[in-house]
């Protein structure tokens, strides 16, 4: 019984960590670098006849060279309402369209700026290694109680610390490995 009841509160950790490196994964395709990726107008919600909606669900978007994305509305009365969107994003572009589509062209970042970033994305990952110790503070805390209210033996409490100390590592270790990509990407000219 004991130790069902410990494997399910390591899956449960398991999962609860996968899901802060996936929000972290998110967090950074949200960071321009100097090349153009879909992901950075995915979260930029429009005002769609009065509908709150992201752009990815009302329009293709592609990135057809490095340095441009193409936003293809399936709406193309949609289009000065997107326009806005991108305008009022922290993205801090300007759009252009053609009557069918937008394109957003991706300046270059300036060294300045990609070192605001490095530190920004530095943050960001310090933030979700943050989240990933306190998830393992959780459940330590909570193994810990099952001793004395469960009266597991020490010896399995023990190696159930040992295991969400295993899996904290790997996390953090998943997290510095992408913060890792990330500053080569915004640091690549």
């Amino acid at each position: 019984m004991c130790d069902n009841m410990l494997d399910d509160i390591l899956n449960d950790t398991q999962e609860r960590m996968k899901k802060t490196l996936s929000a972290f994964d998110g967090e950074l395709t949200k960071i321009r670098t100097g090349r153009a990726s879909s992901g950075l107008v995915d979260h930029i919600i429009v005002d769609y006849y009065g509908a709150e909606t992201p752009i990815n669900q009302l329009a293709t978007v592609s990135t057809p060279e490095s340095r441009t994305i193409l936003i293809q509305p399936w709406d193309v009365s949609a289009i000065p309402e997107v326009e806005k969107a991108i305008m009022k994003s922290e993205l801090g572009i300007n759009p252009s369209n053609d009557g069918k589509v937008i394109r957003i062209n991706i300046p270059t970042l300036t060294e300045d700026r990609r070192k605001e970033l490095v530190k920004y994305v530095a943050k960001v990952a310090e933030d979700f290694r943050v989240s990933i110790r306190q998830v393992r503070h959780d459940v330590n805390h909570f193994v810990k109680s099952l001793e004395k209210e469960e009266g597991i033996p020490e010896d399995r409490i023990k190696k159930n610390l040992d295991n969400v100390q295993k899996l904290t590592d790997k996390f953090i270790k998943d997290i510095n490995e992408m913060l890792e990509n990330k500053e080569k990407e915004i640091l690549e000219v």
